[in-house]
C-alpha cells in the first residue's frame, strides 16, 4: 500500500462518520433531541466497528489459526460492546428510538455500499 493512501477499512470508517453526521443533521430539523438520538445510534455502530478494525489490523501479521481466533474474539467483543452501548444509551432521558435506530442502521449500511464499490 502506498504511503498516504487510506485503506478500505479506513474509508469505511470515515464514510460511517460522514453518514452519521448527515443523518443527525437531517434529524436536526425535528429538534436537537432527535439529532442527538440519531448521532448516538450511529456511535453505537461506529465504536464497535472501530474496535474491530483496530483488532484486525493488529492480527494481520499473525498465523492463520491465531488470526481466525482473533477474528472470533473480536466479533464477540464487538457484539457485546454494541449491546452495552445500547443499554447505556437507553438510560439517557428523552432518547427517541426511531432516530436512534435510523442512525444505527445508516452507519451499518455503509458496509453494503462498500461491497458495491469493490
Amino acid at each position: 500500500m502506498a504511503i498516504g493512501v487510506p485503506s478500505t477499512v479506513a474509508k469505511v470508517l470515515v464514510y460511517q462518520l460522514v453518514l452519521i453526521m448527515l443523518v443527525s443533521l437531517g434529524f436536526s430539523v425535528e429538534g436537537w433531541q432527535k439529532a442527538f438520538s440519531a448521532a448516538l445510534g450511529g456511535v453505537a455502530a461506529f465504536i464497535p466497528n472501530l474496535y474491530f478494525a483496530l483488532r484486525m489490523s493488529k492480527a494481520a501479521e499473525l498465523e492463520a489459526d491465531k488470526m481466525l481466533r482473533s477474528f472470533y474474539i473480536g466479533e464477540k467483543v464487538k457484539l457485546l460492546l454494541t449491546a452495552l452501548l445500547f443499554i447505556l444509551i437507553i438510560q439517557i432521558p428523552n432518547i427517541d428510538i426511531r432516530p436512534l435506530l435510523v442512525g444505527f442502521i445508516a452507519a451499518l449500511s455503509v458496509f453494503w455500499f462498500a461491497l458495491l464499490m469493490r
